[in-house]
């Protein structure tokens, strides 16, 4: 009987000179005037991935330059950008999503979704922004409820396209089809704006979180993702409490009891009953010292 794979990537040491050296970088490019959205993911996929170092995240931004130099010249609107994208990526490169990919981390990290090609919608949609970007397109990304995809063109002559589907370019009624079928919403027209790069970065950071809660066993991931997503400029006051949970899991019970009182604080201006449900549970975290 083969042993089980072991779990990817593996459970991290203690955070590291490496890992403090990619926060600054992370939190400096976040707060840049213009953040880099394949620098800001291939950071991510480093903190993930402690074998990613400098030159392989330079081969996965020359890739992704080398994917642009490929697509054709296109001189006419958004439709033909999307069906370029679509030919050299899904036809030709492969580029697609399954149901299996949502079960891998992989599926998150940039340099893996490149090399596999293969990851989360949001993730496939990075690879498609970045490369047409690169190549002159009108393009940015649409985080639709349950379901990211790409956009090219302004509102009045949008054209969207589905990456985790191999660019199949969306027509008629697909994008409420896609919203219904993942929340059964209907499609408003406010969720067909453009997502900035920190959107984008913060939802992809959500989906780690996702995957760690999931697996208890990894709550390595789920703090660093948190951590990270508490460097971005705007984030929900509630992480900290997130994160204070997951340093009490993981028996940092000072620390975590410390961020739990930090957090209460907070909450007190709004909610006393709720802050002081908080500083019971620090103070829990606290006896378990004993």
């Amino acid at each position: 009987m083969r042993p089980p794979n072991p779990p990817y990537p593996p459970p991290h040491p203690p955070p590291s000179e490496r890992s403090a050296a990619l926060r600054r970088r992370f939190a400096e490019e976040a707060r840049s005037e213009r953040p880099d959205l394949s620098a800001l993911c291939l950071l991510v996929a480093a903190q993930a991935d402690g074998t990613l170092d400098e030159a392989g995240i330079d081969t996965a931004q020359i890739e992704l330059d080398e994917l642009a130099g490929r697509l054709p010249f296109r001189p006419g609107g958004p439709r033909s950008w999307a069906v370029s994208l679509r030919e050299l990526l899904g036809d030709r490169c492969g580029f697609r999503g399954s149901a299996a990919d949502y079960q891998r981390l992989e599926s998150s990290l940039l340099h893996e979704v490149l090399r596999r090609r293969r990851g989360l919608p949001i993730l496939l949609s990075v690879v498609w922004m970045e490369v047409a970007r690169r190549a002159g397109a009108p393009v940015y990304g649409v985080g639709l409820p349950g379901h990211f995809v790409v956009g090219f063109g302004p509102p009045e002559e949008q054209v969207l396209a589905d990456p985790f589907d191999g660019g199949r370019v969306l027509a008629g009624s697909d994008a409420e089809v896609l919203v219904a079928g993942a929340t059964g919403a209907s499609l408003d027209p406010s969720m067909l704006r453009p997502a900035d790069p920190l959107e984008v970065v913060q939802r992809i950071l959500n989906n780690v979180r996702a995957w760690a809660a999931a697996r208890p066993e990894r709550s390595d991931v789920g703090l660093w993702a948190v951590e990270l997503a508490l460097l971005l400029p705007s984030h929900p006051a509630r992480l900290r409490y997130e994160r204070a949970q997951l340093l009490v899991q993981r028996g940092d019970f000072v620390e975590g009891a410390g961020e739990l009182e930090a957090y209460a604080g907070v909450v007190a201006a709004v909610d006393e009953v709720a802050a002081a449900k908080v500083r019971q549970q620090a103070h829990a975290a606290r006896a378990r010292l004993n």
